[in-house]
């Protein structure tokens, strides 16, 4: 438990929207406590290296990430995690339906903390993700599954670039 205080403290002061009480005590309500209380429910036990990439991959809202940036993120909030470490729990994460993961580009997955049916942009050269606003996209004239399977979901990925002479909006 001394651990998890530690933890808390230290992603704290790095995260202070995510800060809990001054003391650093778990209680409802807390970031950690919730965090802590969705992956029980997820059935995933809460581990300290689970709870700590969990905190920087939620605390932070809505967004798209590849491992290395999550361990990049780990490693500039001094969590003590290998990258196989990330990689086996944000698959984790996503088989209990806590990330989706997105097949984007064929040297690199990349996670949605929005596991939400929703379709995406993808900015092929600067590698980013986005979400694409709700505008009622529909795919009509789907092919029948093969037999004994079904369709589990359809994603719309638009990929997108920028144009010759188009400048970067900052």
């Amino acid at each position: 438990m001394s651990e998890l205080l530690s933890l808390q403290a230290a992603l704290n002061a790095r995260i202070p929207a995510l800060s809990g009480d001054a003391s650093g005590a778990a209680r409802r309500g807390c970031p950690l406590s919730d965090l802590r209380d969705r992956l029980r429910r997820a059935g995933l036990r809460p581990t300290r290296q689970r709870l700590s990439l969990g905190w920087l991959l939620f605390g932070r809202g809505d967004r798209h990430l590849t491992a290395e940036m999550l361990y990049d993120e780990a490693m500039r909030a001094k969590v003590p995690v290998s990258l196989a470490t990330v990689y086996n729990t944000l698959h984790q994460f996503t088989e209990v339906g806590l990330l989706r993961q997105l097949a984007l580009d064929g040297s690199k997955a990349y996670f949605d903390t929005n596991p939400s049916e929703h379709h995406h942009f993808f900015l092929e050269d600067e590698g980013q993700v986005m979400d694409m606003p709700d505008c009622g996209i529909t795919v009509e004239s789907l092919p029948d599954a093969p037999e004994g399977m079904e369709i589990a979901g359809v994603e719309v990925i638009v990929r997108l670039r920028r144009r010759a002479g188009a400048r970067r909006q900052s």
